[in-house]
């Protein structure tokens, strides 16, 4: 069986936890950020779990993760 490929841009913005499921980052965190205040900057810096109903794609994408 021929081995599969990853999804490069996919393997750049997901990462396992220690228990398997997917990390991702937030969005609106990259420009406009002057209008943005502190907390909500705060907020959108955490990590957060993928939504189980993306996870089979997001796997899919990364079949070695």
């Amino acid at each position: 069986m021929p081995k599969l490929k990853t999804r490069r841009a996919a393997a750049k913005r997901f990462r396992p936890t220690g228990t398997g499921k997917i990390f991702r980052r937030k969005g609106n965190r990259n420009h406009l950020l002057q209008k943005k205040d502190s907390e909500r900057k705060r907020r959108l810096s955490v990590r957060t779990l993928v939504h189980e109903a993306d996870e089979q794609n997001v796997r899919l994408m990364l079949p070695y993760m």
